[in-house]
């Protein structure tokens, strides 16, 4: 990757010495990072972090780290720009409150489900015993049901249980 970034240097400087103003050296930091074709990556890490801040974070790390370091700049940066009061926390933040809301709405949907099959079961078992519930016309899923009621009501307690509080939390 350096050496494109060399080649790509004598013909044109690089996007962060063009910005800048400046003559691009044979060992320019900004160069293998910052091509001459994306002028924008390092418009917006100049403006949130500025060149010298990011020349010298560049020249501590070894160079194998520097590629990540830079995807990182140029990550916060375009969510500052996006977001200047939270940048990426905010983003992060919105996800968080996305994932929590669709938690509570499975947790709710799973306890639909376990309302729904105790209600199944107690039908079969409270004298609704027709030729039809017979343990021969019973589905295998009935079957299991009905062999394992009281592992199906601790599940119910526990998936109500936890819809409850998950709307508890979302009504504040």
């Amino acid at each position: 990757m350096k050496e494109s970034g060399r080649k790509q240097s004598a013909a044109s400087p690089c996007a962060a010495c063009k910005l800048l103003r400046r003559r691009c050296a044979q060992d320019c930091v900004f160069a293998p990072y910052f091509p001459a074709d994306e002028p924008q990556k390092f418009a917006s890490v100049h403006k949130v972090f500025g060149a010298s801040n990011v020349n010298k974070m560049l020249q501590e790390l070894s160079e194998h780290q520097r590629g990540d370091a830079v995807s990182s700049m140029v990550y916060e940066a375009n969510a500052r720009v996006r977001d200047p009061v939270y940048g990426c926390v905010g983003a992060i933040s919105s996800l968080q409150q996305q994932i929590d809301h669709l938690q509570t709405q499975l947790a709710i949907a799973q306890a639909e489900v376990v309302h729904m099959r105790m209600r199944q079961f107690s039908s079969m078992s409270s004298g609704g015993g027709t030729a039809g519930n017979s343990p021969e016309n019973v589905s295998p899923s009935s079957r299991h049901t009905q062999t394992q009621p009281t592992m199906s009501l601790f599940t119910m307690d526990m998936v109500v249980d936890q819809a409850n509080m998950g709307e508890s939390l979302w009504s504040c």
